[in-house]
């Protein structure tokens, strides 16, 4: 795997970190591959959850515009090939993932590398980061699912107004907004993101993913459809050996041993 992602498997849980610190770990094309790589990895049943974080002082600049100077290219550049093919299968991955993806926003998160963090499970932010959706600076719309992740979190009154004046925020402003669970030291972050990956690690992970699975489905249909997919889930849970592991370990007081199945 290039260097570009970073992993490291936890027993149980894994760490994936965007490794190009001297360019605020912006994305290119190897880095691309090389997180989709670690992706396909963290699917594994044995992995239970997965932290995603940053090298260095950022979190993600988003994409890399080195040699991306229209005045020196021979056309503009196809940007829809480039989330088609690139940053949309990601966010896609991200959201997918049958187990819990904690995201800790070590430094600034900005562009496509902002809504990358939107895109996942629980979000936990360095009280020094800063979110910015920087693309109505140069012509463009927020991608990476951001138009629809910033209405679906914000509303679309705030979306528009944080989206159109491109205005960076701060951890503490993101947290107030529902975009960060919560906000640590700086030297405390990981600690904290590694700790919660190891106790969900722990859980009922079956259950935990298809928790995931329903709430992403909110919007797609009416309540009554949507209570009726909570039912077909929740019977599913209720044959699991993670249920009844959980209920017996209730019932005789004593902690509960899961196995994601």
């Amino acid at each position: 795997m290039s260097d570009t992602i970073l992993t490291q498997n936890h027993g149980g849980w894994m760490e994936i970190t965007l490794n190009r610190p001297e360019r605020l770990n912006a994305f290119n094309d190897e880095m691309h591959v090389a997180i989709q790589e670690a992706l396909d990895q963290a699917a594994e049943p044995a992995i239970r959850a997965v932290v995603l974080t940053g090298a260095g002082r950022g979190f993600c600049a988003g994409q890399d515009l080195d040699g991306r100077d229209p005045r020196k290219m021979d056309r503009p550049p196809d940007l829809g090939e480039t989330l088609s093919t690139l940053y949309n299968p990601l966010v896609h991955n991200l959201r997918n993932l049958a187990k819990p993806v904690i995201c800790a926003v070590n430094g600034v998160a900005a562009g496509a590398g902002a809504n990358i963090v939107f895109g996942c499970d629980i979000v936990l932010a360095s009280d020094g980061a800063k979110f910015v959706q920087s693309f109505a600076k140069v012509g463009l719309i927020p991608d990476a699912g951001g138009t629809y992740h910033l209405a679906q979190i914000l509303g679309p009154l705030r979306a528009k107004a944080w989206a159109m004046t491109a205005t960076p925020i701060t951890a503490a402003t993101a947290k107030d907004w529902g975009l960060v669970w919560e906000c640590f030291a700086p030297d405390d972050l990981m600690n904290a993101a590694r700790a919660m990956a190891a106790e969900l690690a722990q859980g009922a992970t079956l259950g935990l993913a298809q928790t995931k699975a329903a709430i992403h489905q909110v919007g797609q249909q009416d309540l009554d459809a949507h209570m009726a997919l909570e039912a077909e889930i929740q019977r599913a849970c209720g044959h699991s050996a993670d249920y009844l592991e959980g209920v017996t370990a209730f019932l005789d007081k004593r902690p509960a041993r899961y196995t994601g199945a």
